[in-house]
């Protein structure tokens, strides 16, 4: 079957020349109309490009911070099970316990444990180790091992201040390790 241009060329409606000028601008129109849809299809490839390399972007982020609560989540079981494993007792209940005093939080507490407990505790052989409001004993090694993970639970021992300033009018009073306060 011929095309519409080859028989209307036979047909005599239009010549040789208005035929070949027609085609011409018919081919024009093609390839504009080629380009201008090139351009909207480049512009739509990269919004999605940029739309992709947004998604993946919040991917890792999220992945991150997933990461990051998983990781803390492990090391809250890890100091806990090191508690719970190596908690020591604070002696036998009775009357004659006595009330130790630490700060933690910057707030005083008190436990009270029994007199070789509290040897243990001003030798710094044992350290307090808390969460919130539950304090456990334990020996300073386990203690070092938890406060790797998180220094705030471990409750420093009171560190020996042997360095006396001069115009202190106290210095020649010092404080017994036994003071009970």
């Amino acid at each position: 079957m011929a095309s519409l241009q080859d028989q209307l060329l036979k047909a005599g409606l239009v010549d040789g020349k208005k035929a070949k000028q027609i085609s011409k601008e018919k081919r024009k129109q093609n390839k504009v109309a080629k380009k201008s849809g090139e351009t909207q299809v480049d512009e739509a490839k990269q919004a999605a490009e940029v739309a992709r390399a947004a998604k993946i972007t919040r991917d890792r982020e999220l992945n991150a911070e997933r990461e990051a609560a998983a990781q803390q989540k492990a090391v809250a079981a890890q100091i806990k099970q090191l508690i719970e494993r190596h908690k020591q007792s604070k002696g036998a209940k009775g009357q004659d316990d006595i009330a130790y005093h630490f700060t933690f939080d910057k707030k005083v507490k008190k436990i009270y444990v029994s007199s070789a407990v509290q040897e243990h505790l001003t030798a710094g052989r044992l350290l307090i180790v808390g969460e919130g409001d539950q304090f456990e004993l334990v020996p300073r090694v386990v203690a070092d091992k938890i406060a790797e993970r998180n220094p705030a639970m471990v409750v420093q021992p009171p560190e020996n201040s042997t360095v006396v300033d001069e115009d202190d009018p106290y210095a020649g009073y010092e404080i017994p390790d036994d003071l009970m306060w």
